[in-house]
Order: structure tokens, then sequence, then C-alpha cells
């Protein structure tokens, strides 16, 4: 199911980021796979901003928080729930300026970016697109050996993320091969 390589003469598995973006709180979880292509959780986590504060104080927290992340879990690739819903206005737009933010960030280093939306992560990850938040804890919980289930919900959804693009990314790569190969 997981078949992304691992740059074997490091020892590094694929590692990838998966973000659910929040400008009061943005889950983080890292996910490598190495050559036996079982799934392990790095790191885990939500960063947090003060409500209280500024909007571009807001957003350098969260920039100067994955600065450092990204540093630390060095991702062969970053995902990033898309969005695109919202009844609140204003909880949209922080919710996109914290995603636009990441995906800036990501591309800027060079990292391969992709985003899913929440059907999509779920059916990825639980077979089915209308899962409900327990049942996507749940099967986190299971495909990374996890002793509880993962918290709080924005971890355990960036977690999500990060098993959807690894479930989905061999699937991707064969798609693009076979369509680069019909052109030739």
């Amino acid at each position: 199911m997981f078949a992304p390589k691992s740059d074997t003469q490091s020892g590094r598995g694929f590692v990838v980021l998966g973000v659910d973006p929040g400008l009061t709180r943005c889950g983080y979880a890292a996910i490598e796979v190495g050559q036996s292509r079982v799934p392990a959780m790095l790191k885990l986590g939500v960063v947090t901003t003060d409500v209280s504060a500024a909007l571009p104080d807001r957003l350098a927290t969260l920039q100067a928080d994955f600065e450092l992340l990204m540093d630390e879990v060095r991702p062969d690739a970053v995902a990033v729930e898309q969005v695109f819903f919202q009844n609140n206005v204003r909880t949209a737009m922080g919710v996109g300026q914290a995603s636009g933010l990441v995906l800036a960030m990501a591309a800027r280093r060079g990292i391969h970016v992709v985003q899913y939306t929440p059907s999509q992560v779920k059916s990825a990850v639980t077979g089915s697109g209308t899962a409900n938040k327990l049942q996507v804890q749940q099967m986190v919980q299971r495909q990374l050996k996890l002793r509880s289930l993962p918290q709080p919900p924005d971890a355990a959804d960036a977690a999500a993320l990060a098993l959807c693009h690894l479930a989905v990314s061999p699937l991707r790569q064969s798609i693009a091969r076979s369509t680069v190969g019909a052109r030739s």
C-alpha cells in the first residue's frame, strides 16, 4: 500500500509532512516509510497562535514553527488539506492564509506539495469518504500502530493527510508515467 522509495544511501525513509491548516490550531504529522513499507510516526502535534495577537504576528508564529519543523523532519513531500468550505468567512480566511503559508514554504524549499480534499483523505484512510472524525482517528491509530487515538483531532487529521498521500502517491506516479509514455 505504501510504495514511495526510501533513500537507501542515507538509510532515511520517505517522509511526508501532513498539515491540517488553521490559524488558531494548525495540526501537523510527519510520517516516514522505509524499505519495510510500514509507516511510522516521527512527529505529531499542533502549532497554536494567540487569538488576541495581530494577524501578521500569528502568521509569523506559524512560519517560524513550521520552518523549525521542516528543518527537523526534512520532508520529501507535504500534504495539505485543500480549503474550499466554511460558512464563517473569518475562519475560511484564516485557514486559507495558514494553508498558503505552508504551501509557499514547502515550494520555496523545493519540496513536492499536494493538496487533498477531506473526502479524499477519509476515503484513502478509512475506505469511506463520509467517515466521521472518530473513524479517521481509529484508522490512523491502527495504520500507525499507536497505543492510543492520535490527539488532538487537528493532529490526527494531519496524520490522515500524510497517510493519504502515502497511499495515493504511487497511483499518481503510475498515472503520470503512463501519460508521459503515451505522449512519446
